[in-house]
């Protein structure tokens, strides 16, 4: 349930900031999934996807 209420969350987040932004949330939503099936290491995914898709929102812009 509480990771529904997260997902829901950062979805309304996305839509409310800028393009490097969005581009932290989306990597660090991704990374956080990823990082959690990988091995419960949703915290480290979702840093790692943070900077991911922050850098890539920068380099499109």
């Amino acid at each position: 349930m509480r990771s529904i209420i997260l997902s829901v969350a950062a979805l309304a987040l996305l839509g409310s900031v800028g393009t490097a932004s969005a581009g932290c949330l989306a990597g660090a939503a991704a990374g956080g999934v990823a990082g959690h099936v990988a091995g419960h290491h949703g915290l480290l995914g979702a840093a790692a996807g943070c900077a991911v898709g922050h850098h890539m929102a920068k380099k499109k812009k």
